[in-house]
């Protein structure tokens, strides 16, 4: 069976072209898989669920519950760009939200699945930064405050990222190798997929005697793509 494999699409009203390919994605090629997984940052920013009413976001959750309702299975891993997704998000998405670090048999590949952000641990600043926002007492305070100041706070501390990684060290951002075989090594799988780094590539690895591969998934700022999972393996399927 066909599951397809997205990430890091970064929707937002002022990306109009983007937002037209990924439904032009959903109405065709999505279509033909029996599962659809999206490995978070599917919004360039997301600041709760009551935010729901904005055209914009209410399009995108329409677009992907008609998907779900045409029989391809919707998972929706959050990233770190919307991590407050909740249960109203799912319900208007029909998409099931899965944990990060959830493992899935992909074509009898026991395969780990995770946003990747996780696998960046020798940027402490942002691991420090990462456990305070995803505590439960964080996320309790900060959506109770108004929506209009959510997003205006959201907008701040992207500003601020942007700034940070124009001065950061290219490895500091991607992947750790230490962290990446600890997981193959905890977790007993033979495939990651993952993406946040943007640097998409298929890297090979012997671990501990086991052949295993990691795929990090492509942005869609330059050229869409999806992976394309079945008993034959993975590939890369260009979407334009």
């Amino acid at each position: 069976m066909l599951t397809l494999l997205v990430a890091d699409i970064h929707l937002h009203p002022s990306r109009p072209q983007t937002a037209r390919l990924f439904g032009d994605f959903l109405a065709g090629k999505a279509k033909a898989a029996h599962a659809l997984y999206i490995l978070g940052d599917l919004f360039d920013a997301w600041a709760g669920d009551d935010d729901l009413a904005d055209p914009f976001n209410a399009g995108i959750c329409a677009t992907l519950k008609t998907l779900a309702q045409t029989g391809t299975q919707v998972f929706f891993l959050p990233g770190n760009r919307d991590f407050l997704v909740g249960d109203d998000f799912a319900a208007a998405s029909g998409a099931t939200l899965i944990a990060d670090e959830t493992i899935v048999d992909l074509g009898g590949v026991p395969t780990l699945l995770l946003h990747g952000d996780t696998l960046c641990d020798d940027d402490r600043a942002y691991q420090d930064f990462r456990a305070t926002v995803r505590a439960p007492h964080w996320r309790r305070e900060f959506l109770a405050r108004p929506l209009a100041q959510r997003k205006a706070e959201i907008e701040a501390l992207r500003g601020r990222s942007e700034q940070e990684k124009q001065t950061k060290r290219m490895t500091l951002m991607d992947a750790s190798e230490a962290t990446m075989l600890a997981a193959f090594r905890r977790h007993g799988v033979g495939r990651i997929i993952h993406g946040h780094t943007h640097r998409m590539a298929r890297h090979v690895y012997n671990v501990d005697g086991r052949p295993c591969e990691r795929w990090v998934l492509d942005d869609w700022d330059d050229d869409a793509r999806a992976l394309a999972c079945d008993e034959g393996g993975c590939r890369l399927l260009k979407l334009q």
